[in-house]
């Protein structure tokens, strides 16, 4: 590894199976952290339903807060997902397969996750300030998680972009 490759620092002396193992490794990791915060926003969200607050929620708030445990539901699910998937695939030589099914659960959980955080927020806000703030809070949030979570993140790793550096042509992962 020298001259052009050595200076981009991405470049590595991997076999097809290493890189897998490698990818899928990181996609772990990540949705180790997601999973976490999803988990702690469910039990939450499930506590609410005992509060003795929860009587005196209007019927928006009622559907409000039902949507938005069936998006930590489908969160968790989707985190979780690469799991079993990983138990079916296991021993079968569909690493491939694996990795793409697990980066596709990522992405989609981590929309349910933001749904998740909007809807609670949405929700809490509304209770505490009203409805007008609430939806103000919230769309401001909403804006944030598009533009840290999607947004940012697609225009660094563009051609040209900031992160991007002059020699790199091709995807390190």
């Amino acid at each position: 590894m020298g001259g052009q490759n050595a200076r981009r620092g991405y470049d590595r002396d991997e076999t097809e199976a290493q890189r897998l193992d490698r990818n899928y490794g990181e996609q772990l990791q990540e949705l180790r952290v997601a999973q976490t915060g999803v988990q702690i926003l469910f039990a939450f969200l499930l506590t609410i339903a005992f509060q003795q607050r929860f009587a005196a929620l209007s019927s928006v708030q009622r559907g409000l807060y039902v949507g938005t445990l069936v998006c930590a539901t489908v969160a968790a699910a989707l985190f979780i997902a690469p799991v079993a998937m990983h138990r079916l695939f296991f021993r079968r030589r569909l690493k491939d397969e694996l990795v793409t099914f697990t980066g596709r659960m990522a992405a989609l959980g981590l929309v349910f996750l933001a749904l998740t955080m909007l809807g609670s927020v949405l929700l809490i806000v509304d209770l505490v300030s009203g409805a007008v703030a609430a939806w103000i809070v919230t769309a401001l949030l909403a804006c944030l998680f598009a533009v840290v979570w999607y947004l940012l993140p697609y225009r660094l790793r563009a051609p040209g972009g900031a992160l991007r550096r002059p020699d790199s042509d091709r995807d390190p992962a």
